[in-house]
């Protein structure tokens, strides 16, 4: 198979009838195989040869109907591709085919065929030598010719004008353009014919072109035909820049078979003017130095990248995040220390510690600024109006209020956030309430502190350490920014029942105040004020419809409600509301206040006090048996207990032992 002129081809070839397309040397085609002719030369050629030569084979392209293909050898086309099949792949779905992927090497002449069955044999004459394959531009065939040299010159250009319409992104795209340099120029028709999307009737032309000058002549035109098409296509998406970005794709008109690009010019005109307002967003923001640096590094990366990749959709997004959060954006205070003070009087009653505190923390940001945001821990019994306060320190204070319920939480990406190498990440709940609120410096209420979870996927009590102190709160870091925020502006307000599920680390970075249950005349004086005007009020009754005096209302609050908070007393005197209200629907005309309420208190689901009396009594002879097994505990190990029985049918009990 060698001599002085280079490598050449067998003689004998057997021949692949091709209907899917024009193998042109250079380029690579896959070829899908089930005629019985095409079968046998695999099963017989391909997979039986153990040489380099028995996998060379070649390939003629078949213009008849492959339906037709069994009976009688059509007419064969004189010129034809030698290619090496370089991989074989059989399969039985959904009927027996092969799929072969041949390399083409150079073109070669019918001479005569020698057999038919059960694959076509047949004598061939080699047109081109393998060497040429090899031979640097400058040393080919079109540096002797003046005319073929211009041509090979603008077939050269050309091809670098269509490259250059193209994604260099791509990466096929991208090796092409290194191809381009390298590659003799004789080979530049064959191969760039083969890429750009055109007929098999057009390939099939340069095949025919045995001459290079010839070659290059059917080559030229249609590298033009596919330049004026991108150029065409780049103007109506200037004229239409509202039509929505396409790809190119040879299977629906594109440039290179198989695969997809972006047009530099569509990235221009389209994502152009987004990307430049996105950037002007960025500037405008005024973030820090290190979120900035941040924000244009990913802004760089998004203007090179296709929006067809999926890393497209999360880099945006992560940039309107960014561009979004209120860096420097906060509200002014309000520190009128006597309108302060009138607004929690009138919104709250009673709670005066929590009202001394907010005032005392308006008194020091008169005289100072610079104040960080305190971190404020509310704890008491349900009802007693810790979450409603919370919201009242904020129109106090003319701030933005957000509230965070943590009950039942036991992710700590929840208070910090994922990273953003997870699918579907997300900011944490802090981030997320800045962006919501819109500024810096709001009330944050951190609702039911104390009921934190904890599980496999990180304590979220930890993760507030760093949110609630002071000492470090000024660079938090969520996971999915990866950038520091400024939370000492923020004033948080976290509220619980009870200290004791709260850990120790977190619990000393807050500042805790009681908030303990009203008492029989506070409640009297809320529900006069606040309960039942807006219990009338959500049941569409006027208080010339019902009036409920002060007796009744501590009649309620003594006999149906035993709480710290006012929960049940709302509840019970929206029961008389409801009552009131049907009474009120039926048409009846109550003139006594007496005629208002229930008779049966019973029937609101309450008990009388002569019940609870009751039960006190049946409860007081269940604990005495208790209390003689402490009393011999307590002397059998020498102690001395002073202890005093609950009255009971007016008779009180005080021991010592």
């Amino acid at each position: 198979m060698t001599s002085d002129g280079g490598i050449k081809i067998p003689s004998r070839l057997p021949l692949l009838l091709s209907h899917e397309g024009v193998l042109l040397p250079g380029s690579t085609v896959r070829f899908s195989v089930d005629s019985p002719r095409n079968m046998q030369l695999v099963s017989q050629r391909l997979l039986r040869g153990t040489s380099l030569k028995s996998t060379i084979i070649g390939v003629i392209p078949n213009t008849r109907d492959p339906e037709h293909d069994t009976d009688d050898l059509p007419t064969l086309h004189k010129i034809g591709t030698a290619g090496i099949a370089v991989q074989v792949v059989g399969s039985n779905w959904p009927k027996p085919h092969y799929s072969l992927l041949i390399t083409g090497l150079c073109r070669f002449r019918v001479s005569s065929l020698l057999k038919e069955r059960p694959f076509v044999l047949a004598e061939v004459e080699q047109l081109d030598k393998l060497d040429q394959y090899t031979t640097p531009a400058t040393e080919g065939a079109a540096a002797e010719d003046e005319e073929l040299g211009e041509l090979s010159k603008k077939f050269y250009q050309a091809a670098v004008q269509l490259l250059g319409m193209l994604d260099m992104s791509v990466p096929v795209v991208a090796k092409f353009r290194r191809l381009l340099d390298s590659l003799p120029r004789e080979t530049l028709p064959d191969v760039v014919a083969s890429m750009i999307r055109t007929s098999n009737k057009e390939k099939l032309q340069v095949l025919d072109a045995v001459s290079l000058e010839e070659r290059f002549k059917k080559a030229l035109p249609m590298l033009t035909k596919q330049i004026e098409g991108l150029k065409l296509l780049q103007k109506t998406r200037k004229m239409n820049p509202d039509n929505e970005k396409r790809v190119l794709s040879v299977r629906k008109g594109g440039v290179f078979p198989g695969r997809q690009f972006n047009l530099d010019g569509e990235d221009e005109e389209e994502d152009g003017d987004d990307a430049v307002a996105l950037e002007k967003k960025v500037h405008g923001a005024n973030m820090p130095d290190a979120a900035l640096r941040v924000c244009l590094k990913e802004l760089k990366r998004l203007k090179k990248m296709p929006q067809s990749m999926p890393e497209y959709a999360l880099t945006r997004n992560y940039l309107d995040l960014m561009v979004e959060l209120p860096w420097s954006k906060s509200t002014k205070d309000c520190l009128d220390i006597r309108a302060a003070r009138t607004l929690l009087d009138n919104d709250h009653y009673a709670m005066d510690k929590l009202k001394r505190r907010v005032l005392e923390y308006l008194a020091v940001r008169q005289l100072k600024t610079s104040l960080k945001g305190p971190i404020l821990c509310f704890v008491g019994p349900p009802g007693v109006g810790k979450t409603s306060v919370g919201r009242s320190i904020a129109r106090t204070l003319g701030r933005e209020f957000h509230r965070i319920a943590l009950g039942g939480v036991c992710d700590q990406s929840d208070i910090r956030g994922h990273r953003r190498t997870y699918v579907g990440s997300m900011p944490g709940r802090i981030i997320n309430g800045l962006k919501t609120v819109g500024v810096n410096n709001p009330v944050f209420l951190l609702d039911e502190v104390d009921k934190l979870g904890k599980s496999l996927q990180g304590d979220p009590a930890a993760a507030l350490l760093e949110v609630l102190d002071p000492e470090q709160n000024h660079s938090f870091t969520d996971h999915y920014l990866n950038v520091a925020f400024d939370l000492s502006q923020v004033l948080f307000i976290a509220t619980a029942n009870t200290t004791a599920t709260i850990p120790p680390a977190l619990l000393d970075r807050m500042e805790v105040l009681q908030v303990p249950g009203y008492t029989q005349e506070e409640r009297v004086e809320i529900a006069h004020r606040h309960l039942i005007p807006n219990q009338l009020e959500q049941h569409g009754l006027t208080p010339q419809q019902l009036h409920i005096p002060q007796e009744t209302t501590q009649d309620i609050i003594s006999r149906y409600t035993r709480e710290a908070g006012v929960r049940s007393l709302e509840r019970k005197i929206g029961a008389i509301c409801r009552a009131v209200a049907v009474k009120v629907a039926e048409g009846h005309r109550v003139t006594k206040t007496e005629d208002l309420i229930p008779e049966s208190p019973t029937q609101q689901g309450g008990k009388t006090l002569k019940n609870l009396q009751k039960e006190m009594q049946s409860m007081l002879a269940s604990m005495l048996c208790f209390y003689v097994i402490i009393l011999s505990w307590f002397k059998m190990n020498n102690w001395q207990c002073k202890y005093q029985l609950p009255t009971c049918n007016g008779l009180q009990h005080q021991c010592t032992h």
